[in-house]
């Protein structure tokens, strides 16, 4: 606990605000990406923005695996529950994630579908080895950090002949959300989102590297930084990413470095490869088609692919007409610019699934960013 405490100390902190005051250029305005909802949270939660010069504005992207699964992939999950009588299991917050026709994994769990909560993959695993009798499918969604949990699963339940257990396989890669970020026309036109950095993952780092990222760098010219979560690691990693853009520079620097290395975990980085593949293309929440930014299982295990194993097709499907989580996860749009926030879509009645889960932009902005800025209205008032 103290180790925690070291990276939340209030004196550290107001040193670093006061170190970015100085370092960055009044003359010019510096906006900085952090990728990963978990960067998104720890800003909003411990009031980062309010410490940082006016002429800085970080920008939330796309960084919550919940937010960016679209509506189809919760489709055929509720399918899965409600008409194939399968026993659907996943993480928490997946259940509240809205999808068609005003239903939910959660709302479908009402109707009588059995969905179950689990806390992890072998939860799931160990289901299907306890009810032989039902098809157990898991809705697998994440990052890079997620998923070599989830080959290790489908290894197991494959080395066991585990009949009845297969994987709905969701998993997404974060290198190509950001070139897609990159590639978009707000960013490429340099007009809604200019950017002039990114916070980079920290969780996904562990296993894929800092690697990956010299190509942004290097490519777009776009520094990355590295960052835990923690708040010091957040103002550190800002004050690091201003440095190089006054020196104009762009490289992959690891302020993480207690817990990432270049090259990352490659023991589970061949596990990943040896189960899963390349998607050609895959549809994310907020951002669209994607090419090659998700995986699916590869052929040697296709019994434990519940696309393949229950014939499923995927249909996309349009978010709530009103709802601007598509234009927040690009960075586009601030939670506040939404119409439905805070009125009809809030935590408790999620409409979006940035307010879904806790690490999405709109729920972490309606928990705490909300009450600082009406506070700050009152008192110029």
């Amino acid at each position: 606990m103290r180790y925690i405490e070291a990276f939340r100390d209030g004196e550290l902190a107001k040193g670093l605000a006061g170190a970015i005051r100085r370092t960055a250029d009044p003359a010019r305005t510096y906006s900085f990406m952090e990728f990963c909802g978990g960067h998104t949270h720890a800003i909003s939660r411990y009031g980062i923005q309010e410490l940082l010069p006016p002429n800085l504005r970080m920008v939330h992207g796309p960084g919550c695996p919940v937010c960016v699964l679209p509506i189809g992939r919760v489709d055929m999950a509720i399918s899965l529950a409600l008409e194939r009588g399968a026993m659907l299991c996943t993480y928490g917050d997946v259940l509240r994630v809205p999808a068609s026709g005003g239903l939910s994994l959660l709302k479908a769990k009402a109707r009588g579908g059995d969905v179950r909560m689990v806390y992890s993959v072998a939860d799931a695993l160990r289901l299907a080895e306890g009810h032989p009798e039902r098809e157990v499918v898991f809705l697998a969604i994440g990052f890079e950090t997620t998923t070599p949990p989830t080959a290790v699963a489908i290894r197991q339940a494959a080395g066991a002949g585990l009949g009845n257990f297969s994987v709905l396989c969701c998993h997404v890669l974060t290198p190509s959300a950001i070139a897609c970020i990159l590639d978009s026309p707000e960013v490429r036109a340099w007009g809604t989102v200019p950017l002039d950095g990114f916070v980079g993952p920290a969780h996904v780092s562990t296993v894929i590297g800092s690697r990956p990222y010299e190509f942004f760098a290097e490519e777009y010219r776009k520094p990355v930084v590295i960052a835990g979560f923690e708040p010091l690691d957040v103002m550190q990693a800002i004050l690091m990413l201003v440095r190089q853009v006054n020196e104009g520079r762009a490289e992959v620097e690891n302020e993480f470095t207690r817990a990432v290395t270049r090259d990352g975990n490659l023991k589970a980085q061949a596990l990943v490869a040896e189960v899963f593949e390349l998607r050609k293309e895959f549809e994310w929440r907020g951002l669209g088609i994607v090419p090659y930014s998700a995986l699916r299982i590869r052929e040697a295990f296709a019994p434990f692919d519940a696309e393949r194993r229950f014939a499923l097709d995927y249909r996309a499907v349009p978010d709530h007409p009103g709802c601007e989580c598509g234009a927040i996860l690009r960075g586009v749009k601030q939670p506040k610019d939404c119409k439905l926030f805070g009125g009809v879509c809030t935590p408790d009645n999620p409409i979006g699934s940035c307010m879904v889960s806790s690490e999405g932009a709109c729920a972490a902005y309606y928990t705490y960013g909300r009450h600082r800025e009406e506070a700050q209205d009152r008192a110029g008032g």
